[in-house]
């Protein structure tokens, strides 16, 4: 039986990959949640993940945060369009029950497929 994890290839490892989502990237944002995206020339969509200290002091929450990112994104990722994404919760994120959070996500995660690849800044405010 195959592990449920999310495959090295699905995420975003490499610090040039980070750094390129900063600059040439569009972004979508929510109460608790601000998501960088671009398109990656793959066929499937890779997750980078950037949980500071600033969301919340205790690493018990920052881990459980990231822990409920990554299961969303690992049910979500067959119907993500090709891009790479990179996820930065907000510090109202940290005091927010799990089911709210997952609820945000999946709704940011149906409004990326409607996004075309050269749509630049697409932001909701928060």
């Amino acid at each position: 039986m195959r592990a449920a994890g999310l495959p090295r290839e699905a995420r975003l490892r490499r610090a040039a990959d980070f750094a390129a989502m900063r600059q040439g990237s569009g972004r979508l944002g929510g109460r608790c949640f601000s998501v960088r995206y671009r398109p990656n020339g793959l066929a499937h969509a890779r997750l980078g993940l950037a949980v500071s200290k600033r969301v919340s002091k205790r690493a018990v929450e920052r881990n459980r945060i990231k822990r409920l990112l990554r299961e969303s994104f690992r049910r979500a990722r067959p119907g993500l369009p090709a891009y790479d994404l990179l996820l930065v919760p907000r510090e109202q994120a940290a005091g927010v029950p799990g089911p709210e959070l997952l609820a945000e996500i999946d709704a940011l995660w149906r409004r990326l497929p409607a996004l075309k690849p050269g749509n630049g800044a697409a932001t909701m405010a928060c």
